[in-house]
Parts: structure tokens; sequence; C-alpha cells
């Protein structure tokens, strides 16, 4: 019976794996599996379904250890994982970080750091897939905790088998999957000491102070009591609220793309789609701007604010990841603007015929392009330097026009004021020569020099 069971597993481990090879790998090498292993029981089932498949298979594989630092047996922890894989052959290789003590909490600050440094591990040893231990009851746990957090249908979706993570693992090209999803924790047990293997005890996942360890000991055993099999129900329930999402994506696209207006959204459109639709579409043009999801109440107010403001009203919205403002009908999503940014120091150059400058400090590079041979000796003798505003810089846009302030040019040319801040300038041996946003001043560059600067700002 126990080698029905082991063989059971193996099965349902090379099934689910096999579907996400399919997914993930069209063309090229065999792909590299890279195993996440805390060295708790699960990771070590993993560890040696996923060893023994890549020497049937011919696959190389790894094993990756995150040392968190924040049990005092975490030492011991790497070692157990370092001395089984050394038994079986299986490379391994760690990585130590340091978890914060603020802001999310120690649980969510170690689950990313976690993951930031298994990316990081992936891609220093060429791996592109990464296998978690991830099982039924954790997708059940994860379904009840977003209910309880009051998630919307996104949140209900918990985990898929296979997807790319870039906001955890910092590369979109790394796939995160999860071949034990369908697999519950009970049978993970049983192939452990059926094929005696050795594991940790993480004594963190004993203290109900966490969320889902209070759910797991207190919750989870009333509902196996009343409702057995209830793992699988709230994973088909999962199932349900993905395959939902998905339909709201695609309407979310569509909506999206009546309402762009460069990288902004047109309020009237936005108006005409209803609340309902409105705030899906708001939504996905977060998503798509890799901000952080806005709880509803936010997002609700945020509309409401923008939408009762007057035509002529400045309008600013702060999110943890930007602002939002509304300007001539239009909703603008801004990055946060840093510090260091708007007081960045003057960089002074020469130009020797680049194309493109890149200065970091000011997040953008320079664009040039000169016309004549006149032109490119008068650019590169010039001592030039890129800088912020100081104030009472004017600028002639063509030899036939008044020399006005940048004020003026900024308000005819409808540059909003949250971009004002950031345009830099370019003086040329102290005289203005090219603003941002504006154009060049053809008071200071020679009559028929063919001189064109363009700012190009960082995709942020």
């Amino acid at each position: 019976m126990a080698d029905m069971q082991q063989a059971s597993l193996r099965e349902a481990f090379e099934r689910a794996l096999g579907a996400i090879l399919a997914r993930v790998c069209v063309s090229g090498d065999p792909p590299v599996l890279a195993v996440a292993c805390s060295g708790g029981l699960d990771s070590m089932v993993l560890l040696d379904l996923a060893r023994r498949h890549a020497g049937e298979a011919g696959l190389r594989m790894l094993a990756l250890h995150v040392h968190h630092g924040l049990s005092p047996n975490a030492d011991l922890w790497q070692q157990h994982v370092e001395r089984e894989c050394a038994r079986h052959g299986v490379p391994v290789h760690a990585a130590q970080v340091t978890v914060p003590r603020e802001g999310d909490g120690i649980e969510q600050g170690a689950r990313l750091q976690r993951y930031r440094a298994l990316g990081e591990l992936c891609r220093e040893h060429g791996a592109r897939l990464l296998l978690t231990a991830h099982h039924l009851d954790d997708q059940a746990e994860t379904v009840l905790l977003q209910l309880l957090r009051g998630a919307g249908v996104a949140g209900m979706g918990a985990m898929e088998a296979v997807s790319s993570a870039p906001g955890l693992l910092g590369d979109a090209g790394i796939a995160l999957a999860r071949p034990l999803l369908g697999v519950t924790r009970a049978a993970l047990e049983a192939y452990a000491r059926e094929c005696g293997l050795a594991w940790i005890d993480d004594e963190s996942n004993r203290d109900p102070r966490f969320a889902r360890n209070a759910l797991r000991h207190a919750v989870m055993p009333a509902l196996a009591a009343h409702f057995p099999g209830y793992q699988a129900r709230l994973a088909r329930a999962a199932d349900h609220a993905r395959a939902a999402q998905r339909l709201l994506d695609e309407i979310a696209a569509e909506d999206l793309a009546r309402c762009l207006e460069g990288e902004s959204l047109r309020l009237d459109r936005l108006d005409e789609l209803g609340p309902e639709r409105a705030s899906n579409v708001v939504r996905h043009w977060f998503a798509r701007r890799g901000m952080r999801m806005p709880s509803t109440a936010w997002l609700e107010q945020m509309l409401t604010q923008v939408g009762a403001a007057r035509e002529d009203a400045r309008v600013r919205v702060e999110h943890p990841d930007g602002e939002i403002h509304r300007h001539r009908g239009r909703l603008f999503l801004v990055p946060c603007i840093e510090d260091a940014m708007l007081d960045a120091a003057p960089v002074p150059f020469r130009w020797q015929g680049e194309e493109v400058l890149h200065f970091p400090s000011y997040r953008g590079s320079l664009r040039f392009a000169v016309e004549g041979e006149a032109g490119r000796r008068w650019l590169a003798s010039q001592p030039l330097e890129l800088r912020r505003r100081q104030g009472g810089e004017t600028l002639k846009l063509a030899a036939n026009r008044p020399a006005r302030s940048l004020k003026q040019h900024f308000q005819a040319l409808d540059v909003p004021a949250w971009e004002r801040r950031i345009l830099p300038l370019v003086t040329a041996d102290g005289k203005l020569l090219f603003a941002a946003g504006i154009g060049m001043n053809r008071a200071v560059t020679p009559e028929e020099a063919g001189i064109s600067l363009k700012w190009e700002p960082d995709r942020r």
C-alpha cells in the first residue's frame, strides 16, 4: 500500500510538472529545475520528487536555501539542507538575508526577502524555473485569508500552478511553479515517513500570532471535522475566481484602450463606463504601470474626488507608489518623485558626438541631433551643464519670436505642474541652451547650426 501511495504521489508530481514545463518551455535547452528548500517537510518532499524525476529525465537541478536569521536554529536548518543535498548529489546554493522588523511586519518582510533572494540565486545559476512546495492545504489557507481580508476576485484566485512573478523574483523571465498544489499536506507527510526523509520543524509555524498559523491550528481542524475534503472545494473556488479575473482583465484591456490618451486616462470616457467598470479599468491601469493595487475604499474615494473637482482645479491624490493628478479632463498616474532627484547637483559635461547621453541622477537621457559640421564644432566647443531651474530663465523658441519666461512657455504648452518640477535645463557656457518640455533657445545657438536636443525620462 505504501509503495502504491508513493507511486501515486510521484505520478501526480510528474504530471503537474509536465503541464508546467509545457507552458513555460517552448523551445531551447532543457530547463534547470531550481527547488526552493527550507528544510521543512514540504520542501524536502519536493526536493526528493524533483531529484528522482531529474535523474530519470536527464535534467539539471539544484536546491536553493534562504537563511533568514530569524531563528536561533537557522544555521542548523541550512546545515541540514546542505547535508541532505550532499547525500544525494544535488548542488545547493544558499543566501543570507536580513528581514526588516518594521513596515509590513516580520511575516511579510521575510516572504519578500526570501523571494528576492531566490530570484537572485536563480539568475546567478542560470535557472529560469523555480519550484516551491506549496500544496493544497496552503491553497485553502490562502483563499480563506484573502476572504477574511475582504479581497476581491484577484485575491480570491489565490495561487496559480505556474506564473511569472517579477514583483517577487525581480525578473519577468523566471517562472514560479507549484507542482504540488493539488496534493494535500497529509499525503506529503505520509510520503516523507514512508521514504524515510529527514526534515526540520520551524518553531515559528506554531506561533498563533501569525495569521496563517492561527488558521492552520484553530480553524482548519474544525473545517476538516465538519466539511471533509474542504481543501479541494476551496481550491475549485479559487479556480473560478481566476477565470472570472481573466474575463475582467479582458474587459479592462478593451476599456483602457478606449480611455487612454498617451499615458493618461480621459475622464469623460471613464465616466461613460459606470463605477464598476471604471474601477476595473483603473486597477488594470495601475497593474500595467507596476503600481500596487489600491484598496476598494481608496479607489472609490479617489474617483469621487477627481470626478467632482472643477475643470480648472489642481487635484492631487497620494498613493504609496506615486500620485494621481487631474489635469485638463485627464487622469495622470505619476511615480514617486524622490527628493534626491529634485536636489540633484548640476552635471558639467562635454559633447563628443554622442547620439545619447544618460544622466542617472536626473533619471533620464539627452538625445542630440546636429545637422551641419558648423553646429557640431560649436556644440563640441561649449562647456555644457545639466541642471535644475533656478528662476528667472527666459527662452526664445525662434528667431522671429520674443523671449519668454519658462513659466509662460510651460503654460502655453500645457505642461502639467508636476512635470515642471523635474524637467531639467542644459546651459552652454552658463547660458540657457535647452529646456526640457519646451525646446531650444534660439537666442544662444548660432544661425543655421541645426542643433536639436531632446530629453527622454527613464521609464519608472
